[in-house]
């Protein structure tokens, strides 16, 4: 395993999705795009501009796992992982809600991110200290000033959803920046990764399925 390198970082948590190449030399590759249902389409050629800025550097692909869309965290995953494959690199995941704090912002104390956690419910996750704070929390929308009301004083909040989860929202959305996954990690230390072969989407309920009905004559 490498311990020093380049890291490339794929995000796509969101519509707006990005790639990102982070080294000791700083930011070497971003690009960013908006789709809503064809992130794999998107991707491909700034995935392979990507690799190009890496080069031989390569020693970790990172992937935003939500929480957020279904889709696209997974067809980010199956990226890294035939990525890492052909490369002989580890492939890893982190959470897309760090990708919404610049590395710089830590310190700054905590703060609180609501997003839809569908079914008429919320999500509530704290970031302290570089991290998420698990679990995250799920209540009922109905219960938001309840919650809002425990929240800690003078915590900052935003969304990470692509559309505001709550009415007056529209200024507090963030968008999850593949680069700011990468420099985390960079930081950490790529030699702290490992490869994770299992590695999966953020989810935040159990699979909801609804059963067929039957026709009846």
């Amino acid at each position: 395993m490498r311990t020093q390198g380049a890291v490339l970082a794929l995000e796509l948590s969101t519509p707006r999705g990005s790639v990102a190449v982070v080294a000791a030399d700083g930011l070497r590759y971003e690009a960013e795009f908006e789709s809503e249902r064809s992130h794999n389409a998107c991707l491909f050629a700034p995935l392979q501009e990507a690799l190009e800025a890496a080069g031989e550097e390569l020693a970790l692909v990172l992937v935003g796992t939500g929480p957020g869309s279904y889709t696209g965290v997974r067809i980010a995953i199956a990226a890294a992982q035939g990525v890492g494959l052909a490369r002989e690199v580890p492939v890893a995941g982190m959470s897309s809600l760090l990708g919404s704090l610049p590395l710089e912002d830590d310190a700054a104390g905590v703060a609180v991110v609501i997003g839809d956690a569908r079914r008429g419910q919320l999500y509530r996750a704290d970031l302290e200290n570089g991290g998420v704070v698990e679990p995250i929390r799920l209540f009922p929308r109905a219960d938001w000033e309840a919650e809002q009301a425990a929240l800690p004083v003078g915590a900052e909040m935003w969304s990470c959803d692509g559309k505001p989860p709550l009415p007056g929202w529209e200024d507090r959305l963030r968008v999850p920046r593949a680069r700011w996954l990468a420099q985390r990690a960079l930081a950490m230390g790529v030699g702290a990764y490992a490869d994770d072969p299992e590695l999966e989407p953020w989810y935040l309920q159990e699979a909801f399925i609804t059963q067929a009905t039957r026709n009846r004559f």
